[in-house]
């Protein structure tokens, strides 16, 4: 049994709006198949996308808090005239600089229309079969904790564990990184983004939901009601949610 991570979750009071910033940011389409707003590789919607992760854009009537979020995305260059490139073509699409007290570094920290902080990193050989996500990095105060927990909830890889940053990878190596990166800071708001996970074929959604309290999950309500997926949230409060298969 395992869970297979396939979209990284983005809360927003304009979820079309949002959705259309990320499609273009990453060169993606965005998909409106209901009241969210789904970003996926062109060509047509297909979900779960068979290799990467997409992003759905959910509407919620609350702003986002000034409060850092724990979790982002950085995304992937090539060189650095495309990182400069990206950089500007992103400012123009309405990203703003982000000071998250990242000081004097080599990747430049921005902001999506709703301040969703985000990274565009300088060319790294680890990261060049990614595709434009390079990474969905996860703040936390325990790294090695963080990667047993996720690494026995999905099925993949540890690809570099320590006491500062673990990363995880699809067992095919595909796709972007699971990273968790070791910061001072506690959970002070509800996560404005999450991921979601899916079942793999043929696995029971309940059956997994009950595996994943064995490893330290907690239930977690956020007013959702009857809903057909579970909320939780992993031993560092980090929210997530399990889906049904479609």
């Amino acid at each position: 049994m395992a869970l297979r991570p396939v979209q990284v979750n983005i809360k927003a009071l304009d979820a079309p709006a949002v959705g259309r910033f990320w499609a273009a940011a990453l060169g993606w389409s965005a998909y409106s198949p209901g009241a969210t707003t789904y970003v996926g590789p062109g060509g047509g919607l297909v979900w779960p996308d068979p290799t990467g992760l997409g992003i759905d854009v959910v509407p919620v009537p609350e702003p986002r808090t000034a409060v850092k979020n724990r979790i982002h995305l950085d995304l992937a260059t090539t060189s650095g005239a495309h990182q400069a490139e990206l950089v500007a073509g992103l400012r123009a699409l309405g990203a703003t600089p982000a000071d998250v007290g990242q000081g004097d570094v080599p990747w430049t920290v921005l902001a999506d229309p709703e301040g969703n902080e985000f990274c565009v990193l300088e060319p790294r050989e680890i990261y060049r079969d990614t595709g434009p996500i390079a990474a969905v990095v996860v703040d936390c105060a325990d790294p090695r904790a963080m990667a047993r927990f996720w690494g026995e909830a999905t099925d993949w890889t540890p690809h570099e564990v320590n006491g500062d940053i673990a990363r995880l990878r699809s067992p095919e190596s595909a796709g972007p990184y699971l990273e968790f990166l070791r910061t001072p800071d506690a959970k002070t708001a509800p996560d404005r983004v999450h991921l979601d996970l899916l079942p793999s074929p043929g696995d029971d959604r309940a059956a997994e939901v009950t595996r994943l309290r064995t490893l330290g999950a907690i239930d977690l309500d956020l007013g959702q009601g009857d809903v057909p997926w579970t909320c939780l949230s992993d031993p560092e409060s980090h929210e997530f949610c399990v889906l049904a298969p479609s």
